[in-house]
């Protein structure tokens, strides 16, 4: 928490779907600068898994070159002792879970995914999650964020809200 007000994490899906879509770099860049304030402030915040994950599309990529060069910073690392010991919990959670199938346990748990990384994250440092992903009760192909964000009592919330709550203005 950032004194009374939640520090929120946000997962890749956020920063690409916004990248992609809806808040292009050529169509709403206020809304880039806006996350860097929010950033400055204490308000957000996403990790180095997530920061990987972006690095796998592309080099001449919009959002690539803005977080190397605007949002760097705000992607705290992973490898602290609370964060490796809610990460651990949270994989052998997932392995104890007979409703995912293996494929899914294994897709959570590789070096490469950073989802259960933004969870342990937040559940280490009281943050709230920030992902497009709804919760799936029934899911057995993945294990979606949501569903893990319950089994861990760790806040979640999607993208809109989010700039809801922090009261940003992209205008």
């Amino acid at each position: 928490m950032n004194g009374d007000r939640p520090i929120y994490v946000l997962d890749t899906n956020v920063f690409v779907e916004a990248a992609r879509n809806y808040y292009a770099f050529d169509i709403v860049p206020r809304f880039w600068k806006s996350l860097i304030e929010q950033a400055e402030c204490g308000q957000i915040t996403s990790i180095d898994r997530v920061k990987v994950e972006i690095d796998r599309y592309g080099d001449e990529d919009d959002l690539k070159v803005w977080a190397d060069s605007s949002f760097r910073s705000w992607f705290a690392s992973t490898d602290e002792g609370a964060v490796l010991d809610a990460y651990r919990l949270i994989i052998e959670w997932a392995n104890e879970q007979q409703q995912y199938r293996d494929t899914a346990k294994y897709a959570i748990s590789r070096d490469d995914n950073a989802d259960a990384w933004v969870v342990a994250y937040a559940k280490a440092n009281n943050c709230v999650v920030v992902t497009h992903e709804g919760d799936q009760p029934n899911a057995i192909k993945n294990i979606p964020i949501p569903n893990i964000c319950k089994a861990f009592d760790v806040r979640y919330t999607g993208i809109y809200k989010m700039l809801r709550e922090i009261r940003v203005k992209i205008c």
